[in-house]
């Protein structure tokens, strides 16, 4: 693409423009980290310890100025952001691409009627009716971004009540959703469980069976959330390509934990030489 003549003037070059949609299909499974608090410097910092990261702007602490600069810590750190969504608003949908995003996600998507209209929100003619004119795709990657922009980001649709494993196969098929992500808990959720119990793993299979099977089916990426070795290599197992391994809230959590739980034990005279000898930075 043409740079634009003030930054050809200044020796300024555009970045590569990338196809996300290709490089989360490409070689092994592709490791997340969900993002929920506002921090991009934990991006920065952590970030490229991951294939993708997940910006979650329907339960996270996130509004559209943090969403914008968690996707440029992204870029940053070239890792590909994929960015949950609220609502099935098309108005959001596409603001959130605006960004520069490689991907959104949207929640509770339950039938091929409400597919279709995500695929007319995220996608740009023939395929849907996304506006054009984001500010940041234009000037990261010029005025003919949007002649790409189809396949250069994803649209994922979350796959997380009893109606929508029923009816996955065919949102599966609708052309324009990339990915099915299914969602354990609203499942869980809809069907009794308590969310602070644990979820055997048979309770699950078959549920990310039906989701794997789907998107093997008609070409689609499966993604998931894999919270534990054993979930982990069984969702490997099924085919799924896109897995969250890890959150800010839980490493937040769990090295606090193991931190202060060596810290205490050496206030107690018990040190076990457990702590990070190149300091806490």
């Amino acid at each position: 693409m043409p740079l634009e003549p003030a930054r050809r003037a200044r020796g300024w070059t555009l970045p590569m423009k990338k196809n996300h949609a290709a490089s989360l299909q490409t070689g092994g499974p592709k490791l997340g980290l969900g993002v929920m608090y506002p921090s991009p410097g934990a991006v920065e910092r952590i970030g490229s310890d991951w294939d993708w990261i997940w910006v979650d702007g329907q339960h996270g602490q996130l509004g559209y100025q943090e969403m914008l600069a968690l996707v440029r810590a992204c870029d940053l750190v070239e890792r590909p952001a994929v960015v949950r969504v609220a609502s099935h608003e098309g108005g959001v949908i596409g603001q959130v691409l605006d960004m520069g995003a490689a991907g959104v996600i949207v929640p509770l998507v339950n039938t091929v009627e409400q597919a279709r209209a995500l695929v007319k929100a995220a996608k740009f003619p023939p395929l849907g009716e996304r506006s054009y004119g984001g500010r940041r795709p234009v000037d990261l990657h010029g005025r003919l971004y949007s002649e790409t922009a189809n396949v250069d980001t994803l649209l994922v649709a979350q796959i997380e009540t009893p109606e929508a494993l029923g009816n996955a196969e065919a949102i599966a098929a609708v052309p324009g959703i990339d990915a099915l992500f299914f969602g354990p808990d609203d499942v869980m959720l809809r069907r009794g469980l308590k969310m602070d119990q644990a979820r055997p793993i048979e309770d699950l299979r078959a549920d990310l069976a039906t989701v794997a099977t789907a998107c093997g089916n008609h070409g689609k990426i499966a993604v998931t959330v894999g919270a534990n070795p054993e979930l982990m290599a069984l969702c490997l197992a099924l085919g799924y390509r896109m897995v969250v391994g890890g959150s800010d809230a839980g490493l937040l959590s769990n090295g606090s934990k193991q931190a202060s739980a060596w810290a205490r034990e050496a206030v107690k005279g018990n040190a076990t030489g457990k702590g990070v000898a190149a300091g806490i930075y």
